[in-house]
């Protein structure tokens, strides 16, 4: 087995393990979870904004992958992977957009999200949104507050700290924080990860879905 395949297969299998964890989240929010988004003209400017964080973009910008993430959520770490695969294998045809959607109950989440922006402020976006994700169990499903190693994330990526610190305590950073949760539960985001495309909620089952769908659109 190459290696490319044994990468793809253990993305595939790691999806496998965030999909029902993410089907049952969505599904106990409320009986109209498993809906579609509603029009596609309204759909779009809540899904992605002027402001809105993209991790790559698509010349002819065809297609649009919208992620609503918690950086504190275990299932989100779980899909982490598959989502950086498919980034790799559709970079240039496909672009994908990141928007925050911190769930109350994770401590952390919140001050993870103030860091990311933070970073962002310094065009630092993408290495801090890895970041997160590369130390979640280091500080996640804590209740003690994780300020002083989100600096320290920040020291590590070179940035201007005097900025970053402004950044994170800025009432502004929140409030572009709960513009992206007020989008969110416009749209019916009610669990951590949720997959739009083109305007359409996805429910993927499989790493496999993801990719027929992507295909699909791409026509």
């Amino acid at each position: 087995m190459s290696l490319n395949t044994r990468i793809s297969v253990a993305v595939a299998a790691a999806f496998v393990l965030v999909v029902g964890v993410l089907l049952v989240a969505n599904a106990a929010g409320s009986d109209d979870a498993g809906t579609q988004a509603p029009a596609t003209a309204a759909v779009d400017e809540r899904l992605v904004r002027p402001d809105s964080h993209k991790l790559n973009v698509a010349a002819d910008n065809k297609v649009t992958f919208v992620e609503f993430l918690d950086f504190e959520c275990e299932s989100c770490r779980a899909a982490y992977p598959a989502v950086e695969q498919l980034r790799k294998d559709y970079a240039g045809r496909v672009t994908f957009v990141v928007r925050y959607f911190p769930i109350p109950s994770h401590f952390n989440a919140e001050r993870a999200a103030r860091a990311v922006e933070a970073a962002a402020q310094q065009g630092k976006f993408e290495l801090m949104y890895q970041k997160m994700y590369d130390t979640q169990a280091e500080w996640g499903e804590q209740r003690v507050p994780a300020d002083d190693r989100f600096r320290g994330f920040a020291m590590d990526l070179g940035l201007d700290l005097a900025a970053y610190d402004k950044a994170y305590a800025d009432p502004a950073t929140l409030e572009r924080i709960k513009k992206d949760v007020a989008d969110g539960e416009a749209l019916g985001v009610q669990g951590t990860p949720t997959f739009f495309l083109n305007g359409k909620r996805l429910e993927p089952r499989s790493y496999d879905d993801l990719v027929k769908s992507i295909d699909a659109e791409l026509g």
